[in-house]
C-alpha cells in the first residue's frame, strides 16, 4: 500500500477533451488530451472523470423517442413533472422509488440516493439522455489499467458525479466507483487535537476530491471530463476496492425519511 504525499498542498490539472462520443475508448481519448495539454501521469496522480463522459463512451445513452412509457411511469411522471419516457427508465434504472419534488423522482439507485436515478440529460445530444455506468469500479478498474500500462506508474482511478446534499442548495461530488485507492478511510482509533480517541469517524476520501474535482469540471459546457489530482492525501493501492455504502437501515437519512413514495415492484 502506498501513501501518497501528506502535505496540505494539492493540485488540480483540468484536462480539456473533445465530445466523448458513444465507442470511444476512454484511455485513448485522454492519452490525446494529455499530449496536446502537455500534461504527463506521474506516480501517486489520482485521474478523476466525470460518469457523463464514462457512461456515454459505454454506449449509456438513450433516445427518449425509443421509450415506450408503461402506465406505472405515466402516473408517476404526473405526480413528479418529469417527462413519461425519462421516468419509464428511471424505473428500469433504479432499486425503488420513495418521493420526490416537481423536477425530480427521488430513487435509491446502485445503493446511492440518486434523484431521478442518476440519468442527466444535460451534456447529452438533443431529445437524448445519458445513465449511469453499468458498474462504475469496473468501469475505473479498466481506466486504471489502460493508463497505468500506457504511461508506466501507479495511478487512482475515481468516476464520479455531482449530487444535492439534505437541506443545502447546490451540488457537491460524490464517487460512484474507484479503483486503485481507499476511497473510505477508517479513522477509528485515532486522537484529536485534545487527545480524544475518535469512535466513528469515517473519512470520505473519494467523494472529497470528487467534490474540489467538480470545482474545475464544472457543470455545464467546459469540456472538462477528467481533472488530474496530484499529492492527494490518498492511499493508494494495485487493487479494486468498492465503494463501502451503508445499509438502508444504517442510513441516518434513510431510515428516518417518512416513506410517502412508491416502491418499484
Amino acid at each position: 500500500m502506498q501513501k501518497a504525499n501528506k502535505s496540505p498542498s494539492m493540485q488540480l490539472i483540468g484536462v480539456k477533451t473533445p465530445i466523448i462520443n458513444s465507442g470511444d475508448n476512454v484511455v485513448e481519448v485522454l492519452s490525446k488530451a494529455f499530449a496536446e495539454q502537455s500534461i504527463t501521469l506521474e506516480n501517486g496522480d489520482v485521474v478523476v472523470l466525470a460518469e457523463s463522459a464514462v457512461a456515454t463512451a459505454e454506449g449509456r445513452i438513450v433516445n427518449l423517442s425509443d421509450i415506450s412509457p408503461t402506465q406505472q411511469a405515466l402516473k408517476l411522471a404526473h405526480r413528479y413533472s418529469l417527462d413519461p419516457r425519462e421516468m419509464e427508465l428511471v424505473l428500469q434504472e433504479c432499486d425503488e422509488v420513495f418521493g420526490g419534488v416537481p423536477g425530480a423522482a427521488l430513487t435509491i439507485t446502485k445503493g446511492n440516493l440518486s434523484p431521478n436515478a442518476g440519468i442527466d440529460g444535460s451534456n447529452a445530444p438533443e431529445g437524448h439522455v445519458v445513465l449511469l455506468p453499468e458498474d462504475a469500479d469496473k468501469s475505473a478498474s479498466v481506466i486504471r489499467k489502460g493508463l497505468r500500462e500506457k504511461f508506466g506508474c501507479d495511478i487512482g482511478v475515481i468516476v464520479g458525479d455531482s449530487r444535492t446534499q439534505p437541506l443545502r442548495l447546490g451540488c457537491v461530488g460524490v464517487a460512484l466507483g474507484t479503483s486503485g485507492l481507499i476511497p473510505v478511510e477508517d479513522a477509528r482509533g485515532e486522537n484529536d487535537l485534545f487527545g480524544n480517541i475518535l469512535h466513528i469517524t469515517h473519512k470520505a476520501v473519494a467523494d472529497n476530491i470528487m467534490s474540489a474535482c467538480q470545482l474545475v469540471m464544472g457543470e455545464g459546457g467546459e469540456s472538462v471530463p477528467c481533472v488530474i489530482v496530484r499529492n492527494a492525501p490518498v492511499m493508494l493501492v494495485d487493487e479494486d476496492v468498492p465503494m463501502p455504502l451503508f445499509s438502508r437501515e444504517e442510513c441516518m437519512y434513510y431510515s428516518n425519511i417518512r416513506m410517502n413514495g412508491t416502491s418499484k415492484p
